[in-house]
């Protein structure tokens, strides 16, 4: 795990604050880490979500137009 970088930027604590504010920061950094898990399903692309669905086949048996004459 990297270390933990704090500047104080107000106030003057004391070495206790110090070292309880690590503690408590380090210990929540690791068990955020450890809990957060990728996706690994693929994710759809925009060109997948904007297109169509598949049409249906030609009935073959029907003429252009649907007209007998």
């Amino acid at each position: 795990m990297p270390p933990v970088a704090i500047d104080v930027r107000r106030g003057a604590p004391t070495e206790e604050e110090l070292a309880a504010l690590i503690a408590v920061v380090s210990e929540e950094y690791a068990a955020e880490s450890a809990e957060a898990v990728a996706d690994d399903r693929p994710a759809r692309s925009a060109w997948s979500l904007s297109q169509r669905g598949l049409r249906q086949p030609l009935r073959r048996d029907v003429g252009w137009g649907r007209y007998a004459g």
